[in-house]
Order: C-alpha cells, then structure tokens, then sequence
C-alpha cells in the first residue's frame, strides 16, 4: 500500500488534479502536501501511510486518497485491496511453495481445445502447460526457451522480445501487472523473490516495477511478428482456475483478424496432424 501510494503521487503532475504548476521540482510528481490538501489529510499522516508506519487507514480515507490520486476504477480496487490486506494479512490464506502441477481436467481442457492456441501460468508467469499448438506457434519465437520457461523473463530478457512484440510497452506492462498481482500472496516465497531480483538487474524491468502498472487485464489483443509466419493479432483471455490458493490461469489465444485465423488454422492442423502428443506439461 505504501510502495503503491508513492509511486501514484510521483506518476501525477499539478496540471493532472488542478493545480498551478510553480515551476521544475526537486522530485517527480506532486508534493506530499499538495497530496494531503486534496484529500483531506494531515501531511503527518500521509508520510506514516507512505512509509509504511499506518497500516489502517479508514474506508474514507481511501476514498479521498483515490479521489486525491486520481484513481481510476480498476486502481481503486487494487488501493482497496492493498489497504485491506495491510489492515488484516493474517486473513491472507498461508501457502507452500509455488505449486507447478495442472490440475488433470484442465490439461485435458488444454488438448480439447485443439487448434485454439492456449496454455496454463502460474502467479510468476511460469509456464506450467500448453498445447501443442501454442508451443508449436510460440517455440521460435523463444518463448519456452529455458528448463522453467516464464512469459516476464521472455519479455525483459530475452534479445528478440522487442521484434516480437511490436507494442513491447504493452507488453512488458502486462507481465508487470500480473507479477504485482502476485505480491500479496507471494513476495515471501523464493522462487517469486529470487525471480524479482533477477528481473531487477534489467532497467526496464525496475522502471516500470516501481511505477505500478495498472492492475492485471484479463482480456485485450496482443500482436506479435513470427519469424516464419509474420504478423499475428490475437485476442486473449484469462481465465482464472477454480484452485484459488495455486492461483494458476488458463490463457487462450482467438485470432483477432482474417489473416491470422486462416495462419492459425494451418498451423494448428499442421501441428495436430503432425504430432501423436498434443500436449505439454512443464516441470
């Protein structure tokens, strides 16, 4: 919560809430007085929240600081959140390590699914199953490239990640916000600790982690340029698996114009045709 109110102060400028700009700062953003007169909030105060000294703040206090932030309505939900699990994380439910197995119904939903590009996530963006024909289509592209093959590290890592996508910036938000999403359950865990570090070395990566991206989309289009196809659009969507404490997800990939479906059809039959294991479980 405290991470999360500072870098939303630091995003906003004065001309972004109504106020005069005086001119070059000494630091990004608005000032923690400028804050607290539009939210109704004492400076004191504000500092202990953004520092992490006030963990309750009350449900109108939230409320103006939202107002004050200039939150839109996916970010008031996460502030909420944040603050509720702030107030009570023994409410959080306790978990083991990340868990890598797939439940069996979903991989036999994966390979029903057939030519329909789809794979599982864990919270750490692991890819922890596929279809064959997603990791026929996405192989060259060095997506599961690696012995645990995540989706974050392809995108801030690897050296071919900004051909592949050509809206990297969307991209690379995306991966943010589902990683952010995780913190709550997760940031004691070492696998997702050890894979924050690691992604920390790279400087978009860090720009970007302590900026908050906007909360997790379970739904939008995403382009990426194959080497050997060319240009694809697809719309995906997420899809939450009922296994809550894994926290696992169900992502597919719809074509999302002519040329790619018809791609997408040659493909998948190729790779059905082609391949007596349709599916693949990581791990």
């Amino acid at each position: 919560m405290a991470e999360f109110l500072r870098a939303r102060r630091e995003q906003l400028q004065p001309g972004d809430v109504g106020l005069p700009d005086s001119g070059r700062r000494r630091t990004p953003g608005l000032r923690r007085e400028e804050v607290a007169t539009l939210a109704g909030v004492s400076i004191d105060y504000l500092v202990r929240l953004e520092q992490g000294r006030d963990t309750r703040p009350s449900a109108s206090v939230i409320a103006a600081l939202s107002d004050a932030l200039r939150l839109d309505d996916d970010q008031r939900r996460q502030l909420g959140k944040l603050a509720a699990l702030a107030q009570a994380p023994g409410l959080c439910p306790a978990h083991g390590p990340l868990a890598r197995a797939v439940a069996p119904t979903v991989t036999a939903l994966l390979e029903q699914l057939g030519t329909t590009p789809a794979f599982v996530v864990g919270p750490t963006n692991d890819v922890l199953a596929c279809n064959h024909t997603w990791g026929v289509l996405v192989r060259p592209l060095g997506m599961l490239d690696g012995e645990v093959p995540n989706l974050a590290r392809h995108v801030f890592q690897h050296l071919d990640a900004r051909t592949v996508y050509p809206d990297w910036v969307a991209a690379a938000d995306e991966q943010i916000s589902r990683l952010r999403a995780a913190t709550a359950r997760w940031s004691d865990d070492d696998a997702f600790a050890a894979l924050i570090d690691e992604l920390r070395t790279v400087p978009a990566f860090t720009e970007r982690w302590s900026n908050f991206a906007k909360p997790e989309k379970r739904r939008g289009t995403t382009r990426v340029v194959h080497p050997e196809i060319g240009r694809l659009r697809f719309n995906y969507e997420v899809l939450l698996l009922p296994d809550e404490i894994d926290e696992q997800r169900l992502i597919t990939w719809l074509p999302a114009d002519d040329a790619t479906a018809l791609v997408l059809a040659r493909t998948g039959d190729a790779a059905v045709a082609t391949s007596p294991a349709q599916l693949r479980v990581i791990g």
